[in-house]
């Protein structure tokens, strides 16, 4: 268990920097390209959880099964099913749900990652600013298809957002 980075006991070696797989590995971890895809990756992974977790809430009072709109209503009460067959309606919606979920995760992590990374590298500072307008930008992307005032509240929102979030994690530590 020593052997693998971050389990067991510190082992107490050091890294060599001149290594050209930590070389490798830090300027994919400093590139934008790298920042988008590792958020997007892990905002999918973290939205499908967040998918799973609420569609399983979402069964408090279960008594259809998902039909079609506007046809017929032929559909059973699910207390009426067996019981492999209402698993079986549960478990696919709760993956139609979690796939949902993490894909709008994921782009909302690759997005905002992204555009505050240029911003960054375009103004060559890290503050706060970065993160608003990258949240404003990001809001308003993904709302431009509701029209103006959609672009106009999605960018307030995510920008109000983004500065509460960096506000907080900027505050210096109690230590």
């Amino acid at each position: 268990m020593n052997n693998i980075p971050g389990l067991g006991a510190p082992s107490g070696r050091t890294y060599d920097q001149n290594d050209p797989n930590i070389k490798a590995m830090t300027a994919i971890m400093e590139s934008c390209f790298g920042k988008s895809a590792i958020s997007g990756v892990m905002g999918f992974g973290m939205g499908g959880l967040f998918g799973m977790f609420m569609a399983s809430m979402a069964y408090d009072t279960p008594y259809h099964t998902p039909g079609t709109a506007g046809g017929p209503s032929t559909a059973k009460p699910i207390g009426e099913l067996p019981w492999k067959q209402q698993l079986k309606v549960g478990f696919k919606d709760m993956g139609s749900r979690s796939y949902s979920t993490a894909k709008n995760f994921g782009k909302v992590g690759l997005l905002f990652s992204g555009i505050e990374c240029g911003i960054e590298g375009f103004r060559a500072k890290n503050d706060l600013a970065n993160g608003v307008a990258a949240g404003c930008l990001t809001g308003g992307l993904l709302a431009r298809n509701g029209g103006p005032t959609a672009v106009a509240g999605g960018c307030a929102a995510f920008a109000a957002f983004s500065a509460a979030i960096d506000t907080y994690m900027r505050q210096p530590s109690e230590e």
